[in-house]
């Protein structure tokens, strides 16, 4: 699994408030694009571009340069949906929809995007990416997670409200909110009001 220094990306609540979420994989770093079902109103990747735009604020390092077509936007998409069911589906003790696997082994099974390196000893991506590339990347990444130590770990956030999915990598295992500065601040902010009320 690829990892920058700072993984992790900046996400805006309903109120407009930046706050970092690092759900510990590329794969699930998909997941914030939108989804199936209700999640649709949550779609980002319409076009070429946004798909890029997601590659530059994932954990990829470096940035690949992209070309990408419509069709493959939309398989991205399709491999993005099947991933949200499997890994909830894992986070609930649920088994994994076949079909979804399916989607998810097939795009892994694909040529992903290959690493190189640069005369100056940098790391870089070899040539320009298609988009079928950058999903067999997510999708290798997912079977990594699906089949690897941290499987037990994937959870949702536990805010109501909430549908975020991370891994917990943390040593104790004990992460319950996609992001402490976020959802756990509202629980803390929710519970000190509730206890306010008790003492008044």
């Amino acid at each position: 699994m690829d990892s920058s220094p700072t993984p992790g990306l900046t996400l805006h609540s309903r109120s407009g408030a930046a706050y970092r979420f690092d759900p510990g994989a590329l794969c699930l770093e998909l997941l914030t694009t939108g989804g199936p079902g209700p999640y649709r109103h949550y779609e980002v990747l319409h076009g070429p571009a946004d798909l890029a735009a997601w590659a530059d604020r994932s954990r990829l390092t470096p940035t690949p340069v992209l070309s990408v077509s419509d069709a493959e936007v939309a398989d991205v998409r399709m491999l993005r949906d099947a991933l949200l069911r499997v890994v909830v589906a894992r986070a609930a003790g649920e088994p994994h929809p076949p079909r979804d696997l399916r989607t998810i082994n097939e795009a892994a099974a694909r040529p992903a995007l290959a690493p190189a390196i640069t005369p100056d000893g940098q790391r870089q991506w070899a040539g320009t990416a298609t988009g079928a590339q950058l999903a067999a990347t997510v999708a290798r990444d997912a079977v990594e997670l699906l089949t690897g130590p941290f499987a037990h770990r994937i959870r949702t956030c536990a805010a109501d409200d909430c549908h975020l999915v991370y891994v917990d990598t943390s040593r104790p295992g004990r992460r319950r909110w996609c992001s402490m500065e976020h959802c756990g601040n509202r629980h803390k902010v929710r519970a000190l009001r509730a206890r306010h009320i008790e003492e008044g």
